[in-house]
C-alpha cells in the first residue's frame, strides 16, 4: 500500500510487515524500516551523505557517479558545496547510444567517461560515496558492476543506489514491450529527452537481488525505500492504470504500488559487521 508526500514530489512505499494503508510518513525511521519519510528539502540521499561529510572533516570527499546521464535530484550535490562539503565529483557510463546522446547534450557531462562499466578502471578503496542511479536495470552483468563498484568504496564509504525495479508492473511493461513501443511511450512522456535506455532488469534490479548482494558482500543497509517519481500531471491517471492492469493480468505477481527502490548501503569498517535485517 502506497502513502504520499504531496510536497516531495514521489510516493513513499510502505511494503514491509505491518503496512495498513495510506497514512503520511513519519519525520523518522529506525534503519532498515520500510517507512521513511520523502523530504522536500533534504533528500535521504543528500541528508546520508552530508553527514558522512561531516565525520570526515579536513579532507576532500571523492563521489562517483555511475548512471550519470540518468542522475536526478537524489543528491544535491550543490547543497553539499554550501555547506562547506570538499567534494571531487568523477561520473561515468554505460556507452549505450542513449547515454551518448545524453552527454553531448549536457555540460557538466563532457568529461564524464562512457565505457563498458565491467571494464571501468577503479582503484580499490579509492572512494568515499558511490551514487549508482538508475543504472542496475539497464546494463547486463549488472550484479558484476556492482561488485567493482561497491569494491572501490573505502571502509565506512556509501553506496547509494536507485534503480527500477523488476517486480513491479512498470518495470514488467518496460522489458516486455516491443521497441517501438517503448520508444513511443518515451517520445509522449519525455518528448524531446534522448532515450529510451535498454531495458535488461537482470535479478539483481530489485528488493531481494540488492539485499542478496548486500548479504554476501557483508554491507550494511542503511536506508530502503521503495516509491513512484513523479510524473507530468495529464500522464499519472494513464500510468497508474497501465500498471494496476499489470498488476491484475499478473496475477498481483508485479505490485503497481511503486516504480523504483532506492537504498543507501554501507561498506562497514568493521569485518564482522552484518546485514540489518
Amino acid at each position: 500500500m502506497a502513502s504520499s508526500d504531496e510536497s516531495a514530489g514521489l510516493d513513499v512505499v510502505t511494503t514491509g510487515p505491518g503496512s495498513k494503508g495510506r497514512h503520511r510518513a513519519p519525520a523518522a525511521t529506525a534503519r532498515g524500516s520500510w517507512t521513511v519519510r520523502a523530504d522536500a528539502v533534504v533528500e535521504p540521499f543528500t541528508r546520508f551523505a552530508a553527514t558522512y561529510a561531516t565525520q570526515h572533516p579536513g579532507r576532500p570527499i571523492s563521489i562517483l557517479q555511475a548512471g550519470c546521464t540518468t542522475v536526478g535530484s537524489e543528491l544535491d550535490l550543490a547543497a553539499l558545496r554550501a555547506a562547506g562539503a570538499d567534494l571531487q565529483v568523477s561520473r561515468a557510463d554505460d556507452d549505450c547510444q542513449a547515454a551518448q546522446a545524453v552527454a553531448d547534450s549536457r555540460s557538466e557531462l563532457q568529461s564524464a567517461t562512457l565505457a563498458e562499466l565491467r571494464q571501468l578502471p577503479l582503484a580499490p578503496r579509492s572512494l568515499d560515496i558511490v551514487q549508482c542511479s538508475m543504472l542496475l536495470h539497464r546494463i547486463d552483468n549488472a550484479e558484476l558492476v556492482l561488485g567493482r563498484l561497491v569494491g572501490a568504496l573505502r571502509p565506512g564509504g556509501l553506496l547509494l543506489l536507485r534503480t527500477a525495479d523488476r517486480e513491479t508492473a512498470a518495470g514488467a511493461l518496460d522489458r516486455m514491450l516491443p521497441q517501438f513501443a517503448r520508444v513511443l511511450a518515451w517520445r509522449i512522456v519525455k518528448p524531446g529527452e534522448p532515450g529510451p535506455f535498454p531495458a535488461r532488469y537482470e535479478p539483481i534490479a530489485s528488493a531481494h537481488g540488492i539485499e542478496a548482494f548486500a548479504g554476501r558482500h557483508g554491507l550494511l543497509i542503511l536506508h530502503r525505500q521503495a516509491c513512484r517519481p513523479s510524473r507530468k500531471q495529464g500522464w499519472m491517471a494513464v500510468a497508474q492504470a497501465g500498471r494496476r492492469l499489470v498488476g491484475v493480468l499478473s496475477g498481483g505477481h508485479f505490485t503497481s504500488g511503486h516504480d523504483e527502490l532506492r537504498y543507501v548501503i554501507r561498506r562497514p569498517e568493521d569485518q564482522f559487521a552484518r546485514v540489518l535485517q
